[in-house]
């Protein structure tokens, strides 16, 4: 039986590979700038059901798809993309203890996040197989940022597979020159000299799927919707070479067993049981979220009980699935009949905002923002430069920042919605939330600031659009903690409800289909979970910092609807900063007692061994009594930059750091160009340590200041630790600041070589 399987195993993957018998496939594409990109199957994983590698210059990424042959039904696709950039890929080994890649650093989460939003619509609805895409980084320049290429490379390897998939899409990076010329896939080092970076995926219709940008305030949408559209145009290009490969190997997709998809029956069915009731409910507008959601449960309870009996023998999933195209097409037409959304908004309307600041005084800043049933309190943390997050390696290498020292991190407890949950876990979706968030806040950060900064967003009421309050949240906390950010940032999530106006019309009628489109601002959960699109839109009053386009439609959004959701969130985005300069409007000018401060202090070179000698004692007992940090001052080397928590902790500490600089002074005894006598403590190859008092710091004498002779290690004058001798003082070097001692000038002040070693005349 072991060998029948394994024969019947090798008989399937070699059947498979003959498609590539010629080897290399590859095409080349190449953008209006002059870029270039290479997309190549046939000659590495194929064994898997798919599997290309992507080229920007010498960064590749390899993209291997497999799905299983036999169904996992659950409430959504069964996708799965893990995305890995290894040390090796940038010639570099983990510095961890097992010196292996361990766990997923956030650029890999939020690049596998650009992946899986940017084909997940394209899944043919119903397809419930476990299918996992394996995105792994092989090689990077350190130059060409490798998202894109794992894009493109997961779109070919699913478009050359058999599993069922509607592609290709093409995916393209975009920012703007000097002279506002556009630039298709930029390198770090153009994206680092320009305030606009945005990745756009789209499909051959030419229709949007995914949009993941920030920008540093974009003036006029215009900018915005030119760079859209010269994507979009960019990746036609793509996809018509991921096409090319298709037709020199075209590829049948496979049979599928079954697609959860319910019948015209049971959608009609759960429709006549749910409609009177769910409609009732959903133009209950006194009605809140949990009370919506409890009597909406009730429904779904009675209503499946009877589709289990009407349909004894269908599978439970299916019966699911057609409940939900009900709701969803019943919120639709509910929605666009009354011209009310089920809150009782119009379309455009916002929830009621409330806000305020200063919510714990012994807190840096603080700030909770509440929009309709959306509560985050977000909490400012300031402490030394010592703290910024620092990157690895590979993340450095692959495109993401080195230091950060402004962080957000978003936290999504269970209890925001009323469920029980594992504490202390955070997944995928707080890391893109907490990133979006970030990015949305980073342009209105001084570049100078002195302190590392996070934010801690927590979300305490879920009901929709919890990243962009926490945008909100956190601005007001930054300007509660006098942070002098250069404006305040606001954030609204945009959704879409999206209907065929023919659909209500008999088939013998042979109309038209004509789409039409309805962009709702600031959507609740229900619109988010029942609706075509989720657009987070952030920024300040001018124009947008961040933004982040998650399509639902398989057929992609038009441009025309982007542009409509753009000018319907500017016009909400002033209303909330509005709402958010009541409550303030600018930092907060008087800092507060318990803020963290800084001072530069001056300390001779020749007395920080009084601190950070013998192992920094003195230090370290400074950071444990008073909490302090000293750290090197870049713009001058004789400068430290003393940290301390408060005011009252910087005093205490300059007052022992001055006391530890001036205890046993002896140099005060000192004159300049006076002879005194030094006693060697050290010998060392080229030269000897000596001290003039007894106590004070060991002094340097190099060799060539020991005697007129050329000499090549102190024993040749007969020296040894305990020896004495006359020497000059001249000072201390401006530039080290090391004391100068001399031996050597005595000798030719006396041509004879005099006993300076019981001669005590200054010269």
């Amino acid at each position: 039986m072991l060998f029948k399987f394994q024969r019947k195993f090798f008989d399937l993957n070699f059947r498979n590979l003959s498609r590539f018998s010629d080897l290399p496939n590859s095409v080349d594409i190449t953008f209006p700038n002059g870029n270039r990109m290479s997309i190549e199957c046939g000659r590495l994983a194929r064994f898997s059901d798919g599997s290309t590698v992507a080229t920007i210059g010498e960064t590749n990424v390899l993209v291997a798809a497999v799905s299983k042959t036999k169904p996992s039904p659950s409430s959504m696709i069964p996708l799965t993309v893990d995305y890995r950039q290894k040390a090796s890929s940038v010639g570099k080994i983990p510095s961890n203890f097992l010196r292996r890649e361990v766990g997923a650093t956030e650029k890999e989460i939020l690049t596998g996040r650009l992946i899986d939003r940017s084909i997940r619509p394209l899944f043919p609805a119903g397809y419930f197989y476990e299918t996992q895409l394996f995105c792994n980084l092989l090689s990077s320049d350190g130059i060409n940022d490798p998202d894109v290429a794992a894009i493109n490379a997961a779109s070919a390897a699913l478009t050359l597979s058999d599993i069922p998939w509607t592609g290709p899409i093409g995916a393209v990076r975009v920012t703007f020159s000097e002279n506002s010329d556009i630039i298709i896939n930029p390198t770090r080092f153009e994206i680092e000299e320009h305030d606009f970076n945005m990745i756009v995926s789209s499909n051959e219709a030419e229709r949007i799927l995914m949009i993941e940008g920030y920008a540093n305030g974009i003036g006029k949408h215009n900018d915005l919707l030119r760079a859209l559209k010269a994507a979009i145009s960019a990746n036609q290009k793509i996809i018509k070479g991921i096409k090319k490969l298709t037709e020199n190997f075209p590829i049948q997709k496979r049979k599928v067993e079954k697609y959860y998809e319910p019948s015209k029956d049971h959608i009609e069915a759960a429709q006549l049981l749910a409609s009177v009731r769910a409609k009732e409910i959903l133009t209950n507008y006194t009605l809140d979220k949990m009370s919506r959601d409890s009597e909406l449960k009730e429904v779904y309870k009675d209503v499946m009980e009877k589709l289990k009996e009407n349909f004894p023998d269908e599978d439970p999933t299916i019966l699911n699935i057609a409940y939900s195209k009900m709701m969803k097409s019943l919120i639709e037409s509910v929605t666009l009949e009354t011209e009310k959304r089920i809150d009782g908004r119009k379309f455009s309307d916002l929830r009621d905002i409330s806000c305020s600041t200063n919510l714990y005084k012994t807190l840096h800043g603080s700030a909770i923002f509440q929009r309709g049933q959306t509560q985050v309190l977000c909490t400012l943390a300031l402490d030394s430069l010592k703290s910024t997050f620092k990157a690895d390696p590979v993340t450095v290498m692959t495109g993401g920042l080195k230091e950060k020292n402004f962080m957000l991190h978003y936290d999504f407890p269970s209890f925001a919605t009323n469920e029980t949950g594992r504490v202390g876990v955070f997944g995928r979706r707080e890391v893109g939330h907490g990133a979006l968030a970030e990015k949305a806040l980073r342009p209105s950060m001084p570049s100078d600031f002195p302190f590392t900064t996070r934010l801690n967003c927590e979300v305490l009421e879920s009901n929709g659009s919890s990243s962009m309050a926490s945008v909100c949240a956190g601005s007001l906390a930054l300007m509660d903690g006098g942070v002098p950010v250069s404006h305040a940032t606001a954030g609204v999530a945009m959704g879409l409800l999206h209907y065929n106006e023919d659909q209500e019309k008999t088939e013998s009628s042979k109309a038209s289909v004509k789409e039409k489109f309805v962009v709702l601002t600031d959507i609740l959960g229900i619109e988010d979970y029942f609706g075509e699109m989720d657009f987070k839109i952030a920024g300040n009053k001018i124009g947008f910092t961040a933004l982040q386009l998650d399509v639902k439609l398989s057929t992609g959004l038009p441009i025309s609807v982007v542009q409509d959701a753009l000018s319907q969130a500017h016009q909400a985005k002033k209303k909330i900063l509005s709402i958010m300069n009541n409550v303030i409007s600018k930092p907060n000018a008087e800092s507060r007692e318990n803020w963290p401060v800084t001072e530069i202090v001056e300390i001779p070179p020749h007395r920080r061994s009084r601190l950070f000698g013998f192992g920094a004692t003195a230090l370290r007992k400074l950071t444990i009594d008073y909490g302090v940090e000293l750290t090197q001052d870049d713009s001058d080397q004789n400068k430290l930059i003393l940290f301390a928590p408060d005011k009252g902790s910087l005093s205490a500490a300059k007052k022992v750091i001055g006391e530890l600089i001036e205890m046993d002074d002896y140099e005060k005894n000192l004159e300049f160009k006076g002879i005194y006598t030094a006693k060697v403590v050290d010998i060392i190859d080229s030269g000897v340590k000596v001290v003039l008092f007894p106590g004070m710091d060991p002094v340097f004498i190099p060799n060539r200041e020991l005697d007129q002779k050329q000499i090549k290690h102190p024993s040749a004058m007969g020296l040894q630790v305990g020896s004495e001798f006359k020497v000059k003082y001249f000072g201390r070097d401006p530039s080290s600041g090391f004391m100068r001692l001399s031996r050597r000038v005595l000798q030719a002040l006396d041509p004879i070589g005099g006993n300076y070693l019981k001669n005590t005349d200054q010269s």
